[in-house]
């Protein structure tokens, strides 16, 4: 990042205060009030510049993890210390403010987080940021996940349009983490490997039948029936993915094999040898996580596997983030919360006999997935307007990508494959390679 001479002097120390690199000018309330409250995040670099074309620095000069932020109007300031980090977010949204480098925005904010009380997740208190942060949680919390409001929460961001969708996601049509055995693997390998990796898991055979929770756009339960032979029962409560998966399900040959119905999982019935779930944990909630684990286990057969994939928050971090909102929970997910590892078996240790059987962390294969869909997004940039999207939509999802790539690259977030079942399973013996 290049420097003016005034900032160059300063290059190799940690600064808090400003470095004018125009005339002084009168900052006003806000502003005083965000660069105060910026002033302990010292870690890395934040170069903001300002309407006037005057400069603020933070940090040390050369550091890692550098950006840059070129305020456009001053409205930035008070958004941005009435609502915190959603104001920070909506900001950008709106073209309060540019970047050329959004993740290394985010990055260098989550690098910082222990001070910075704005942050959603931070446990700093007793700051001057985020004074209204109660009118977005109210607005959180009237949007729980019951069944008949888990409807609507799911229909705001999935039913956006499978066009939408399939112009920027893959030829599986796959939204979840892709799973990349080697580097230079392509996007769509990657996520038939998500899948094959979910299978093995769950180690699945002919004879099987598998409750799919979460259906997506039918990517899974297609691999499955097509790789494994076994029956899918597959649901969902977006009705554009179960007219698309429906008639993949018939264009691919599997119908015979799988089901789909538009149904809430915890209105199914029977029992199944195997359940699966890629990423609808997130969107369960707190107050439904022991009525997901206590239905997946009274419809799972005694000998059974219960494997899913699921976005996870820091154990220590878990309490700030259930009481509080976000810029994703406002704008992207409505009604949904990052379980912590610790939380998901508290649930299964207070509903159910299952216990954990396998675990890998998969962070930096959604890193690189969430580039990969950034890049894409943005080569169709002009045909996803052309579906009638402006460009405060564009600039919402440029956000949203990047804020995300940055939390997984951080490992401020991370997403798991995970394995339960009941103790004394004769099945985990006949298919251990000691036997």
């Amino acid at each position: 990042m290049s420097q003016n001479p005034q900032l160059a002097r300063s290059l190799g120390r940690p600064i808090s205060a400003a470095l004018d690199a125009a005339a002084p000018r009168r900052a006003g309330f806000f502003e005083k009030a965000l660069l105060d409250g910026l002033s302990n995040m010292t870690l890395g670099c934040l170069h903001l510049e300002r309407p006037d074309g005057s400069h603020h620095l933070i940090g040390t000069p050369g550091a890692e993890i550098s950006c840059r932020i070129r305020v456009n109007r001053d409205q930035f300031f008070q958004r941005c210390v009435l609502f915190g980090d959603i104001g920070f977010g909506e900001g950008y949204m709106d073209g309060d403010w540019d970047t050329d480098d959004i993740t290394q925005v985010i990055s260098w904010f989550i690098l910082n987080i222990e001070n910075s009380p704005s942050m959603s997740g931070s446990k700093v208190k007793g700051s001057g940021l985020n004074l209204l942060r109660f009118a977005n949680r109210l607005q959180h919390l009237l949007r729980p996940n019951s069944v008949e409001i888990s409807r609507r929460n799911i229909r705001e961001h999935y039913d956006l349009g499978n066009e939408f969708y399939r112009l920027w996601l893959d030829s599986t049509m796959t939204y979840s983490s892709a799973y990349f055995t080697e580097p230079s693997q392509s996007l769509e390998a990657a996520q038939a490997a998500k899948y094959d990796a979910l299978c093995r898991r769950l180690q699945l055979k002919a004879t099987d039948h598998v409750l799919e929770i979460g259906s997506g756009w039918g990517g899974f339960a297609c691999h499955a029936a097509t790789n494994y032979g076994c029956r899918v029962t597959t649901v969902t409560i977006s009705e554009e993915q179960f007219k698309f998966s429906k008639e993949r399900f018939i264009r691919e040959g599997v119908a015979d094999r799988v089901e789909i119905r538009l149904q809430d999982y915890r209105l199914v019935e029977g029992r199944f040898d195997k359940i699966a779930s890629i990423e609808m944990l997130e969107a369960v909630g707190d107050a439904y996580v022991d009525t997901y684990f206590a239905k997946c286990a009274s419809l799972l057969k005694p000998d059974g596997l219960l494997a899913f994939q699921v976005i996870i928050c820091p154990d220590s971090r878990y309490e700030a983030l259930r009481k509080g909102v976000d810029w994703i929970q406002k704008y992207i997910f409505p009604g949904s919360l990052l379980l912590s590892v610790a939380r998901i078996n508290q649930a299964v240790n207070r509903t159910s006999d299952l216990t954990l059987h396998g675990f890998e962390d998969m962070g930096l294969h959604y890193a690189k997935t969430l580039n990969l869909w950034h890049e894409r997004f943005n080569q169709v940039s002009d045909q996803v307007r052309g579906l009638g999207f402006d460009h405060r939509f564009i600039r919402k999802w440029n956000y949203y990508l990047c804020y995300c790539e940055a939390a997984f690259a951080m490992h401020n977030i991370s997403v798991i494959q995970a394995v339960y079942t009941r103790p004394n399973n004769p099945q985990l013996r006949a298919s251990s390679p000691l036997q």
